[in-house]
């Protein structure tokens, strides 16, 4: 069990942050191609107690190696950036672990893909995300606030507003805005392998 703490904020073009990070020396880990998929009770007694089950399948863009991480996302912490509890384990199979959770009584409310190029830079991981329909985003994880809101500062990011909610719920509040009855939000064509570089795609 970890506890995550993050920044998170919605930029307009992810390029100009890859070139703030490689002029700063950062590391890359790794650009990936992500499908994650959220489960609650019928009751959605998770959603009411602020905790998250996360199953996601991680691909890596450049080697095509594929890991699953079930995840457990306990309640939000009180505190100026966002912190939860995260307990999480790796499993075999997607589909076998999308079926035992069903088995266990579990439903699947929402599924979504993200590009994400993950960095190391001073203590902290930097996540470049972009999402279908709602844009592209910052996520700024470390192991204390203040290290967090350094390296927002070093990526001259403080003038913008963090983003408290998580990117499922920004999703299905966008689903419902639209009318939009799907339960999953997916790239189209060659969107979803598209390298960081080129302009973003900001909705």
């Amino acid at each position: 069990m970890a506890v995550e703490i993050e920044a998170k904020m919605k930029v307009a073009d992810l390029a100009v942050i890859k070139d703030r990070l490689i002029a700063a020396g950062a590391k890359l880990i790794g650009e990936f191609l992500e499908r994650n998929t959220f489960f609650d009770t019928e009751d959605r007694s998770l959603l009411a107690a602020d905790e998250g089950l996360r199953l996601r399948l991680n691909q890596d863009l450049n080697t095509g190696t594929k890991v699953c991480i079930m995840t457990f996302k306990g309640p939000r912490q009180h505190g100026q950036l966002k912190s939860r509890e995260e307990t999480e384990t790796t499993v075999g199979s997607y589909p076998d672990a999308c079926a035992l959770i069903e088995r266990m009584g579990f439903t699947r409310i929402l599924s979504f893909e993200k590009r994400r190029d993950s960095w190391a830079f001073n203590g902290c991981e930097v996540e470049l995300d972009n999402l279908p329909r709602i844009g592209t985003f910052v996520e700024i994880e470390g192991p204390r606030d203040e290290i967090v809101l350094k390296v927002r500062e070093q990526l001259q990011l403080t003038d913008r507003p963090l983003v408290r909610a998580s990117y499922v719920a920004m999703l299905m509040t966008h689903l419902q805005e639209a009318g939009d009855p799907s339960h999953e939000v997916l790239f189209g064509g060659d969107l979803a392998t598209q390298r960081i570089g080129r302009k973003a795609d900001t909705m």
